[in-house]
């Protein structure tokens, strides 16, 4: 019987935790639908949403394409974020090196020809922002760290507990867009859109699902690698 008994503690000793495996899946679909909504809004050609025209901006002033220049805008947001003192997970790690990347080869990829209907580019913003949505908290639902801007919002949000996260986010959105503007980013209606109604889409989403992103408790790489 004992002998059964340690045979089996053995056993169980050898299973793969597949926990986390199932984690990063859930980061690479939210990225993934978060990157197909940032897809929509440059779509809908009405005017670049913020993080959209600061990347652009930069790419005017530097030898970069929008990939590139999302990846830098990425990187320096880890590094705010580790000033701050911020975990820094897979998620942050990942959306910096593929979501500029990403959208930028839908952008390549895409059959359809340029939208020239601002109802119909509105409309594609509005969902846009119902799906960057909707990808933030398929992958920050994994706790394992926010994407990098997100991480941005989410470090000024704990620091501000008092004011929605929805409006954060329109602060954090104008600052971008002032910046990216000086730097030669196109402004337009659906920028203004951006500002003002991706946070409000965000907030009511979030709401309706019961959703709470600075209460999440997110693992750091070291944590995840070492299984708490």
């Amino acid at each position: 019987m004992m002998k059964r008994l340690t045979a089996t503690k053995r056993l169980k000793s050898t299973w793969i935790n597949f926990e986390p495996f199932s984690s990063l899946l859930r980061i690479l679909l939210g990225l993934s639908i978060y990157s197909f909504g940032v897809y929509l809004t440059i779509y809908a050609n009405i005017g670049l949403a913020p993080w959209d025209c600061l990347a652009v901006g930069i790419s005017r002033h530097a030898p970069l394409n929008y990939g590139s220049a999302m990846v830098a805008i990425s990187l320096t947001a880890v590094i705010l974020q580790l000033l701050l003192r911020e975990r820094i997970g897979f998620a942050t790690l990942f959306d910096t090196l593929l979501t500029g990347n990403i959208v930028q080869f839908l952008c390549d990829l895409s059959p359809y020809p340029e939208n020239h209907s601002v109802w119909l580019g509105i409309a594609f913003m509005l969902f846009g922002f119902l799906f960057i949505a909707l990808g933030m908290y398929v992958y920050m639902s994994a706790e394992m760290g926010c994407g990098p801007k997100d991480g941005l919002l989410i470090t000024i949000g704990k620091r501000l507990p008092k004011i929605p996260i929805g409006v954060v986010e329109i602060l954090l959105f104008a600052f971008v867009t002032l910046i990216g503007w000086l730097l030669g980013g196109a402004v337009g209606i659906g920028t203004l859109i951006s500002i003002f109604g991706a946070g409000a889409v965000m907030h009511l989403f979030y709401m309706l699902i019961h959703f709470e992103p600075r209460e999440l408790k997110h693992k750091s790489i070291a944590e995840t690698l070492r299984g708490r």
